[in-house]
């Protein structure tokens, strides 16, 4: 009988992507009375390296033994509702399956594969040579050790190669070079110096918003976005919007002078504020999406707007042209302006950099939050055209009421204006996150990649 003269071993072969088999260490031993969880948590029973494996859910899959009632074993491959997926010979798994001889398992759509095998010893085998030794349950193997050391070891820089731009952040660290040496040239030149100073700040906001997000998304499509929104504010359109808004609509903004209830500087706000500006910086980006149902693909899904996340992003970016130019070209010259007239030159330009500062980088619970939040609502519309005259309305009507209640709240209590900072930035969180459960294209997010399970 074969139970009596062979042991049946089973198995998890580590290997790369190309399917070429990795050092013998890379070799998990199933046990038939253990379940063997993967993933990057310490506690798994088969643990992945969290920097070198990052789209691995921290518990991504679990291996289980299932005997049957003649004493053979086979085992079941079961996705832990994995952020990027469980992948059974290419096909996408749900809930467990049975693991063949030779089937590859693969930890999301590009990430590690194990080879499933099973070893048959003859009883003679056993007896007469050693078995190679394997790693225990649990632990991580590790690097063959050699006295010798190669020459992409001593210049690891030759041989990272795209990872380099991928996974090193490259991109934003030459940028930040480049910002650095800008202001260190525009010293004593304050406002050039402010403007470099901001446009890194609004660079930095937007990357934390871009990163989140997880869908790329062309530089120049959304710096057009931006460009778009500046160019509107400078635009004889601006008078047709306060006309509107401001003088048919009791949107008109209070003076220094005027004593208001705050619900009276409220309804002020939505109208003045809240639905002229939510709807301004909207323009670029219905902009992006008209143009985008015009296009022949791929240019269709670069430029335009198929999902929530692509009316995050470009409404963000919006709201980034939007900060800077109300910014630069309003707040900071009006304000230096007093102080210097009272304190002096250089004074007012230090007060001027310490208002920048914080409206620049204050803009992700501010102007970003009101406009990505209604951006994930034109979105909406595009995946649901059905209800888009239900979608729209909500999202705009909340975006202008946050807007509103930052701007009212502003002149009442510094506390209530963190409470009102922290939800608006809440909003645009969980719109981001619910965009992303919702793309078409998640598998293909490289935020869900990298920050693992939801």
């Amino acid at each position: 009988m074969t139970g009596k003269n062979a042991r049946h071993n089973a198995f998890l072969r580590l290997v790369s992507g190309n399917g070429a088999p990795l050092r013998s260490e890379f070799r998990y031993s199933l046990l038939p009375s253990q379940e063997m969880i993967v993933g990057r948590d310490p506690s798994c029973q088969i643990v992945l390296d969290a920097m070198m494996y990052r789209m691995v859910s921290r518990r991504h899959a679990v291996v289980r033994p299932l005997s049957s009632p003649d004493n053979k074993f086979s085992w079941l491959i079961c996705d832990l509702n994995s952020a990027n997926g469980t992948y059974l010979n290419g096909q996408r798994i749900q809930g467990c399956q049975e693991l063949q001889p030779g089937d590859r398992i693969s930890l999301g759509a590009d990430g590690p594969q194990f080879v499933f095998e099973h070893d048959y010893v003859p009883q003679a085998t056993i007896m007469t040579r050693p078995a190679t030794p394997l790693p225990s349950p649990g632990s991580y193997p590790a690097p063959l050790k050699s006295d010798s050391v190669s020459f992409t070891q001593l210049f690891p820089i030759i041989s990272t190669g795209k990872d380099l731009t991928r996974k090193a952040y490259l991109i934003p660290g030459i940028l930040t070079v480049v910002f650095v040496v800008l202001m260190f040239a525009t010293v004593g030149r304050p406002q050039a110096n402010q403007v470099i100073v901001a446009s890194y700040i609004a660079f930095a906001a937007y990357y934390f918003v871009y990163q989140l997000c997880g869908k790329q998304k062309p530089w120049w499509v959304l710096a057009s976005v931006a460009l778009g929104t500046a160019i509107i504010l400078k635009s004889p359109l601006l008078d047709l919007f306060i006309f509107v808004f401001r003088g048919l609509l009791p949107g008109n903004l209070p003076s220094s002078q005027d004593t208001l209830t705050f619900t009276e500087l409220l309804i002020r706000m939505f109208f003045g504020a809240g639905l002229m500006e939510e709807l301004l910086k909207a323009l670029p980006v219905l902009a992006a999406l008209a143009i985008g149902l015009i296009l022949p693909s791929p240019w269709r899904e670069r430029i335009g707007i198929w999902e929530p996340l692509d009316g995050i992003l470009l409404g963000t970016a919006s709201a980034v042209g939007f900060t800077l130019l109300e910014t630069l070209g309003q707040y900071v010259p009006v304000i230096t302006q007093n102080v210097a007239q009272q304190a002096g030159v250089g004074t007012g330009q230090l007060v001027g950099l310490q208002l920048l500062i914080p409206r620049i980088l204050g803009s992700v619970a501010g102007h970003m939050a009101y406009s990505g939040y209604l951006g994930y609502f034109i979105g909406l519309a595009v995946l649901k055209p059905r209800l888009i005259w239900q979608i729209l309305p909500i999202g705009y009507v909340s975006a202008a009421a946050l807007h509103a209640l930052w701007n009212a709240t502003g002149s009442i209590n510094a506390l209530l204006l963190v409470i009102v900072g922290v939800l608006s930035y809440a909003f645009l969180m969980a719109a981001i996150l619910k965009a992303r459960a919702l793309s078409p294209t998640r598998s293909q997010n490289f935020a869900t990649r990298f920050l693992g399970p939801k």
